[in-house]
């Protein structure tokens, strides 16, 4: 009888914001696996790093995860294989994923690989879309209001078509492409009305006024919402 492959959403930093049902799946797998990047601490780890008890067999999966080519194919291949393996000897598998596993979750990439193949099961997760706007304090949309979710890595002219005329929008991804995103928001005059948070609920957590923000680049994990009322609640 072959194992079962989780997918736990652990969400998106604090601890304390994973699942009962998560928590429970993480404690019950014989092996956990998660997402690192080629070198150092895996982010995913840290999150769930207080509720590991040390008896379980840690799978790193080692990849560029900011890589503008990512996700890599191999890399997901060679995975899938591994952790075929485990399944395959009757082992419970738990892949931890930040945030959501299939909110831009890269657990989505090992589901489209094994989901034919062995039991698998995804718990979802507090995403950092919802994440991001608790940290505001300031609902994404209210009423028949339309949220646009955009990936700040589309070129400058999709990302101004995508935005222009959204009721309420989420621009996830920022990282390098925050300049880009700024003109943008400019040329569309909604950047005084936009906010900026980066590592919602970690301890590093900082939020303030797009147009506040002295940076020229941010980290990975940061958003950029705005509504057209100014509050979803107006």
């Amino acid at each position: 009888m072959t194992g079962r492959l989780y997918g736990l959403g652990i969400g998106p930093g604090d601890p304390e914001l994973i699942t009962l049902k998560a928590l429970r799946v993480l404690r019950g797998a014989a092996v956990v696996a998660y997402p690192a990047p080629e070198t150092g601490d895996s982010l995913a780890r840290r999150i769930a790093a207080p509720h590991l008890d040390g008896r379980q067999e840690e799978i790193a999966i080692r990849m560029p995860i900011h890589d503008a080519a990512f996700p890599k194919d191999d890399i997901y291949d060679g995975a899938a294989e591994n952790l075929g393996r485990q399944l395959e000897a009757g082992r419970d598998v738990a892949v931890l994923c930040e945030g959501d596993p299939f909110f831009y979750g890269s657990f989505m990439y090992l589901f489209g690989r094994m989901a034919e193949r062995y039991p698998v099961e995804v718990v979802p997760g507090v995403s950092s879309l919802t994440a991001c706007a608790a940290a505001l304090g300031a609902p994404l949309a209210a009423r028949n209001d339309v949220l646009t979710v955009v990936p700040a890595p589309l070129d400058e002219a999709a990302l101004r078509a995508r935005l222009e005329g959204a009721e309420a929008a989420a621009i996830i991804k920022v990282g390098r492409h925050l300049p880009k995103v700024r003109r943008v928001l400019r040329a569309l005059g909604v950047l005084e009305g936009a906010r900026y948070i980066e590592h919602a609920t970690m301890a590093s957590q900082r939020v303030l006024p797009l147009a506040s923000l002295p940076d020229d680049a941010a980290p990975y994990f940061s958003m950029i919402l705005l509504h057209r009322r100014g509050e979803a609640w107006s």
